[in-house]
């Protein structure tokens, strides 16, 4: 029985490095731009004020829910999604490596004349 469960544990300590190092996929409606949080809810959503909505969630690179008081001040590169309201609903902190895909739509106007290929997570302008 002990010998069952120090199995159980060490199987499940070694898929954890798997799971944290899978690429992240962000759905067709996310724009790429830039935030600051200056005093939450409210920040600058590519230098224009902007507002979190409620209930939003903000990911930081590593994947895990960051609370948008720790982020006061810091510049970051982000993809996020909008509400029905023009609230950012969903926030991802990106990588290195999530920034480097490029083009990414920065409006809704861009993201409607583009394609976007959700299993390679890329943008193409037609």
């Amino acid at each position: 029985m002990i010998r069952c469960v120090a199995l159980a544990a060490l199987l499940f300590a070694c898929t954890l490095p798997a799971q944290a190092q899978a690429p992240r996929r962000f759905p067709a409606t996310a724009l790429r731009g830039e935030i600051v949080v200056t005093q939450p809810p409210e920040l600058l959503l590519n230098g224009q004020a902007a507002r979190l909505a409620p209930g939003a969630r903000i990911r930081g690179a590593n994947n895990l829910l960051q609370v948008s008081g720790a982020l006061v001040k810091q510049r970051l590169a982000v993809n996020y999604t909008l509400d029905i309201y023009g609230l950012l609903l969903d926030v991802w902190v990106l990588t290195p490596q999530e920034l480097s895909k490029r083009p990414w739509p920065t409006t809704p106007a861009q993201a409607a004349t583009w394609r976007f290929d959700a299993a390679a997570q890329t943008w193409s302008p037609q």
